[in-house]
């Protein structure tokens, strides 16, 4: 854009025409508004949604679900009619999930909709994730070690490891770890709680030389874990029982302490081949992230490696 500016010499009629250029003027665009971002996040949500239940749809042949294949079908897989009756929700309704409609799901249907997809628990959370945009809670069925995670901490030769779930409970474990810290195996059902052993088994107690400080280590682990199962029969039955059977738990519990697990050292006076020493870590499979493997690693102090073959031979 120019202007014409129109200007004469001082004391003469001659003159010139002077164009100045200006540049244009950018108006700068407004940021968007909340509910602006909240609702384009939401259509992406919706559209993801609806493509992952398309393919997943696709995935699966009708015998595998309990339908007849009902002869040649034009696309593989389930039709929408199917899935909607599987999982207990209108056929309408169910394709305008998948067809990206400004729909919420309750969670209730979510799951359905996932149990009669076959969904694995990654997939699960995914369903849950796209359809209500938050973290769908853990499941509620009895917690099962994979038979991989199995097969790895058995072939772990002396190298003690076992598997806690999300109430750590005892899961799995292998030879090494039942010679070192006693046999799981023994335990009653109920009482094959890592929290339970520490507090009320006293051969464990024994074992431990600065039982005190992992005691009160072990507590702000379990409430960290604790706070995300609040209202949980399964937590708070456990947790009451140690409150009322186990003074030094309810002294530890009342102090709200928490920690993360990592890694760590551990010391253990073995009642047949005295002091033992080791590295700890702890890992979670991708497939169930609430169970944690627990791997020591003997180190060389106190000659550990010896005195566990030792124990391995029997």
């Amino acid at each position: 854009m120019g202007v014409v500016c129109n200007h004469t010499y001082p004391g003469t009629r001659e003159g010139f025409i002077l164009v100045v250029e200006i540049p244009p003027i950018e108006f700068e665009t407004p940021p968007p508004t909340t509910a602006q971002i909240v609702g384009a996040n939401g259509e992406r949500r919706r559209a993801e949604l609806a493509d992952f239940l398309r393919k997943r749809r696709a995935h699966l042949k009708p015998e595998e679900v309990g339908l007849a294949g009902g002869g040649r079908r034009r696309t593989p897989g389930l039709r929408r009619e199917e899935v909607a009756q599987l999982a207990g929700v209108g056929a309408t309704w169910y394709t305008w999930l998948e067809q990206g409609r400004d729909v919420r799901a309750s969670l209730d249907v979510l799951e359905a909709i996932s149990r009669a997809l076959r969904l694995t628990p990654a997939e699960r959370t995914h369903l849950v994730l796209l359809g209500r945009g938050e973290e769908p809670p853990p499941c509620k069925s009895a917690e099962r070690v994979s038979a991989t995670v199995r097969r790895l901490i058995e072939n772990l030769g002396p190298n003690p490891a076992y598997v806690i779930g999300r109430r750590w409970d005892y899961l799995a474990w292998n030879r090494a770890a039942s010679a070192v810290f006693g046999d799981f195996a023994a335990l009653p059902r109920a009482a094959r709680n890592h929290v339970w052993v520490h507090f009320m088994d006293a051969a464990r107690r024994e074992m431990l030389p600065d039982w005190e400080r992992s005691a009160r280590l072990v507590v702000a682990k379990f409430r960290a874990d604790s706070a995300r199962h609040i209202g949980d029969p399964e937590f708070e039955q456990l947790i009451g029982t140690l409150r009322r059977s186990s003074p030094e738990f309810c002294q530890a519990w009342k102090r709200h302490e928490v920690a993360r697990s990592g890694e760590g050292r551990k010391e253990i006076r073995h009642p047949q081949v005295g002091t033992l020493r080791f590295e700890h870590a702890v890992f979670h499979p991708t497939d169930s992230p609430e169970q944690r493997l627990i791997l020591y690693s003997p180190l060389a102090d106190e000659d550990t490696p010896a005195k566990l073959a030792r124990l391995l031979e029997h």
